[in-house]
């Protein structure tokens, strides 16, 4: 049996770091991401996130931060400059508990923006 060999360039580079998975929220919403494996952070001040996102990017490290809604709303300096400038630090957004069936992200409220209120309804 034949096997196709991928080139060089698509085989992952063995010098990358991998990238740090962190989650930042409430108790309930922390609990699962720790059993798959999160960095957890429950109910941070300000100043931990902060900390976290300067030490982020200072040393250059790839992460993927999932932050609950409501901290991130309250971004500080580090976190907003994160969230702008993209690149090795994903942040993604998720409801709380709670309030996860009226939740509206961010790229829905700009999409709805641009494109109109009804830009997002269900068309069936």
């Amino acid at each position: 049996m034949n096997m196709i060999q991928p080139s060089a360039s698509a085989r992952p580079s063995s010098s990358l770091a991998p990238a740090r998975m962190i989650a930042f929220g409430s108790a309930a919403l922390m609990e699962g991401f720790a059993l798959i494996g999160f960095e957890t952070y429950v109910d941070p001040a300000a100043e931990t996130i902060e900390g976290l996102m300067h030490e982020l990017m200072r040393d250059q490290q790839g992460a993927l931060v999932v932050i609950e809604q409501s901290l991130a709303r309250n971004a500080g300096r580090n976190l907003a400059r994160a969230q702008r400038e993209g690149g090795r630090i994903i942040i993604t957004e998720i409801p709380e508990i709670h309030l996860s069936a009226s939740y509206h992200s961010r790229v829905e409220n700009l999409v709805q923006e641009v494109l109109g209120a009804t830009a997002l309804e269900n068309r069936e």
